[in-house]
C-alpha cells in the first residue's frame, strides 16, 4: 500500500521556524528519488544527479531560518534542482543530449568517422532546436516523458495539471517535432543512409510510436 503523502507545508514550516531535523528527514525521503529522476534528464547523469540533489537538500537546510517565505516546498524544491542542473550544465560549457547513435550497435564501431562525428553534432543542434521551438508547457512535458522517464501522473503533479492537459501538450510536442524533423530526414537519406540519419529516422519512427499511446 502506497504511504500516503505528507503535508508538506506543515514539514517546512517545522523546519524552518523550528529546525526540526524529523521534518527535514520526511521531506528529503518523500522528494529525494523523484528529484534525481527529474535531475537526470538535465544533466544525463545518475551520479551527478544526486550529486546536485543533496548539493541543494544541503542548502536549503543551511538557509531555512530565510526560507519561511516559500509556499510550496514541493514546487520549491524542483525549481532549485533544476537551476542547480542548469548551472552545472552551463559549467560544462555543453548541453548533455540524448545520444541518439547509440541505438544501434553496428553504427558504432565503424561510423566514427570526422564526418560522421559532425553529422551527430549537427543533429543534435537540430534536435535541440526543435526541441526548444516547443511552447514552454509541451517542451517541459516531452523532457520530462520522453527524456526523463517520468509518468504522465507524475508530470501533472510536477507541473500542478491534469493528467489530460499533459496528454494533450505531449502530442503537441510529438506532431511539431516530427514536422520538423521527417524533412531533414527525407532530404539526407538514400540508398545507404549515415548513422546519423538512421538514428533520426528510428526517433522519428519512436515519435510516431509514441502518438498512439
Amino acid at each position: 500500500m502506497k504511504a500516503a503523502k505528507p503535508d508538506l507545508v506543515v514539514l517546512w514550516s517545522k523546519i524552518c521556524l523550528e529546525s526540526d531535523m524529523n521534518a527535514f528527514e520526511q521531506l528529503y525521503r518523500f522528494l529525494y528519488s523523484r528529484l534525481i529522476k527529474f535531475s537526470i534528464y538535465y544533466v544525463g547523469d545518475k551520479q551527478a544527479a544526486e550529486d546536485l540533489v543533496t548539493e541543494v537538500f544541503v542548502k536549503c537546510w543551511e538557509n531555512r531560518s530565510a526560507s519561511t517565505h516559500v509556499l510550496n516546498p514541493e514546487s520549491y524544491f524542483f525549481i532549485a534542482v533544476k537551476n542547480q542542473s542548469l548551472k552545472h550544465l552551463k559549467k560544462k560549457s555543453s548541453v548533455t543530449f540524448m545520444d541518439l547513435a547509440d541505438v544501434d550497435e553496428d553504427i558504432s564501431a565503424t561510423a566514427q568517422t570526422p564526418q560522421y562525428i559532425l553529422e551527430t553534432k549537427e543533429l543534435h543542434q537540430q534536435l535541440h532546436l526543435a526541441i526548444e521551438s516547443l511552447a514552454p508547457q509541451a517542451r517541459e512535458v516531452f523532457r520530462l516523458i520522453k527524456e526523463g522517464g517520468l509518468k504522465y501522473k507524475e508530470v501533472a503533479e510536477l507541473l500542478n495539471i491534469s493528467p489530460r492537459t499533459v496528454q494533450t501538450q505531449l502530442f503537441r510536442a510529438i506532431a511539431k517535432l516530427r514536422l520538423i524533423l521527417k524533412p531533414l530526414a527525407e532530404m539526407e537519406s538514400g540508398e545507404t543512409p549515415s548513422g546519423t540519419i538512421i538514428s533520426l529516422l528510428m526517433l522519428l519512427g519512436s515519435l510516431s510510436f509514441l502518438s498512439y499511446l
